[in-house]
């Protein structure tokens, strides 16, 4: 055993093995109960009514695309004019979370909800918030998100009302714990999957979908 590791180990022996066990515990909760926040960009730092824009420009330098709609009743219309644009199917997975939307507006699109199976090419969902800070999606499992949806389709649209864009990821967390507390899984988007592994050479779709499309709901 290296020397270095050693110490390491030696150091958290003594932590868990000596000093007042009942203090060391009142420190870890007090922390842990602080939600002390860290250094945000100052870029995050602008009016309320500008975060969808700070959102909007960082999502696309991260290759997402990034759509206005007015409101929910025009998200199927938009979904469907999505599709056809990149000549995919015109078929769709959806969470429970947007499955109530009007769908049979658009008879051309085939809809089924539920968690993603294999084959499922184009999956919609809802995301918990934005974050402006760096164009992330934050998105929370449970019944009406199954989080396969977020990962196996190759192409994952996203239905984002305005009002759930926040500031900073320590925003996000706040908001999350003031609606209910945290759920099983937290998973933070930020752009398609991609990889620079083989020859640093930028590869989309590695580890997810290849296409991140955010549809910005200004009136939901």
């Amino acid at each position: 055993m290296s020397d270095s590791r050693s110490q390491v180990l030696g150091a958290i022996r003594a932590a868990l093995g000596g000093g007042d066990r009942a203090e060391a515990r009142r420190t870890a909760e007090a922390r842990i109960a602080a939600h002390a926040r860290n250094i945000v960009p100052a870029r995050t730092a602008v009016p309320a009514a500008e975060l969808a824009d700070l959102f909007l420009t960082m999502a696309t330098e991260v290759a997402a695309t990034v759509e206005r709609v007015a409101d929910l009743d025009a998200v199927p219309g938009a979904v469907a004019a999505y599709l056809a644009s990149h000549n995919l199917p015109a078929e769709a997975r959806v969470a429970p979370d947007v499955a109530g939307l009007p769908w049979a507006s658009r008879t051309a699109l085939t809809i089924s909800a539920g968690p993603a199976r294999d084959g499922d090419a184009v999956s919609v969902t809802g995301a918990f918030a934005g974050v402006a800070e760096t164009g992330t999606l934050m998105l929370t499992s449970g019944p009406g998100h199954p989080t396969t949806l977020n990962f196996l389709p190759d192409t994952h649209i996203v239905v984002l009302p305005r009002s759930r864009v926040v500031a900073a990821y320590e925003d996000g967390w706040d908001r999350l714990r003031a609606e209910g507390g945290l759920p099983r899984t937290v998973n933070f988007v930020t752009g398609p999957s991609r990889t620079g592994d083989i020859e640093q050479t930028i590869q989309l779709g590695a580890h997810g979908p290849r296409r991140l499309h955010i549809l910005l709901v200004e009136g939901a």
